[in-house]
């Protein structure tokens, strides 16, 4: 089953000539289109069915647009999918950033740019790894140029850190405590306190900011998400 752009507006203008189904369609793209408030679970009878992207038509209502996205989030298999809001310039300013959206599209605009914004999500989100490189999200760990680049920028980290990092990227999902932590990369001659990791969890973050999803678990230790958890 191929994956599919779920693009929801009102009714009657989802097959507009200039709306996000019709553009997409144009590219070869599959999409599947929901009123502003009917439910998302019949998009996912088929075996495999998987969502790619969630667009919002928001036309004059960008305030429609975000409680419509709180409601189609309702749908388990759409609660993490990425989404779009596309809306006329003149609307732009009502468009909270803590909305929800991950990114917005100015409408009229053309297939390709809409297309484009959809493969750039994708991207943030996805993961890979192989000997030499790891993504998770927006980072991109190059353990044979001792590189982290984050959004195209490199960051620079100390040894410790990039180690730390690098051993958590790889073991993405799963917790690992401070004494775990400190035996695989700081080594079991290592002297040091539990203390230690935390304070470098601490300059990660500060260094990596949100591109770092790395979580903190009371009484457990340190898991750095997958791009799909929240």
């Amino acid at each position: 089953m191929a994956a599919f752009v779920v693009v929801i507006g009102h009714g009657p203008d989802l097959e507009a000539e200039e709306g996000a189904a019709t553009l997409l369609r144009t590219l070869g793209a599959e999409v599947r289109t929901l009123d502003l408030w009917e439910e998302g679970a019949g998009l996912f009878e088929e075996e495999g069915a998987r969502a790619r992207a969630i667009v919002i038509e928001a036309g004059e209502r960008p305030d429609l647009a975000v409680a419509a996205l709180r409601a189609v989030r309702k749908t388990e298999q759409l609660a993490s999918t990425p989404a779009i809001i596309a809306v006329p310039q003149r609307q732009i300013a009502r468009v909270d950033p803590a909305s929800g959206f991950d990114d917005f599209i100015v409408t009229p605009c053309t297939p390709v740019e809409l297309y484009a914004r959809i493969r750039q999500l994708e991207w943030q989100r996805s993961e890979f790894s192989t000997e030499e490189r790891v993504k998770v999200g927006q980072l991109i760990i190059d353990r044979a140029a001792h590189e982290v680049v984050v959004d195209g920028r490199s960051i620079v980290l100390t040894a410790k850190e990039f180690a730390l990092l690098s051993f958590l990227a790889q073991n993405r999902g799963r917790v690992f405590s401070r004494e775990t932590l400190l035996a695989r990369v700081w080594g079991a001659r290592y002297e040091g306190g539990p203390r230690t990791v935390d304070i470098h969890v601490r300059r990660l973050r500060m260094k990596l900011g949100d591109a770092l999803p790395l979580e903190t678990l009371r009484g457990a230790g340190y898991k750095l998400r997958t791009p799909g958890e929240r």
